[in-house]
C-alpha cells in the first residue's frame, strides 16, 4: 500500500529532526521527492500520534505555525514540547523560526 510506504518515510525523515529544530512538511515532502505532497505528510504526522519515536511536534506549516496541535493531547502540548526544547512560540507561531529551522537531505 503507498500510503504506509509512504508514511515510514515521512517518519524515517521526521526522526533525524535534532532536538532544539523544527522543519515543514513541505520541506519533507520535497526531501522525499513529492515537493506537492506536503498534506500528505500532514496525513502521516497525524497518524504517528502513538509513535513515541516520531517527534510530529518538530513538524509545522511553511511559515512556522503550529498548524497540527490540535492534534496533540491537551491544547498546548505542541507549544509545551518544543519550549521544552528551547523554542519560543508566540500565538501558535515559532519566534526566530529561520534560526530553528532544520533542512532534511534531499534525496
Amino acid at each position: 500500500m503507498m500510503e504506509t510506504n509512504f508514511f515510514e518515510k515521512v517518519y524515517a525523515i521526521a526522526r533525524q529532526i535534532p532536538e532544539g529544530k523544527v522543519t515543514s512538511y513541505g520541506a519533507i515532502a520535497k526531501a522525499l521527492g513529492t515537493a506537492r505532497s506536503a498534506r500528505m505528510v500532514g496525513w502521516a504526522m497525524n497518524a504517528s500520534h502513538n509513535m513515541d519515536d516520531v517527534p510530529a511536534h518538530r513538524v509545522v506549516n511553511r511559515k512556522g505555525l503550529l498548524s497540527g496541535k490540535h492534534h496533540f493531547d491537551g491544547t498546548n502540548l505542541m507549544q509545551q514540547l518544543l519550549e521544552n526544547e528551547g523554542i519560543k512560540v508566540v500565538d501558535n507561531q515559532i519566534v526566530d523560526f529561520e534560526k530553528h529551522f532544520w533542512q532534511p537531505e534531499i534525496k
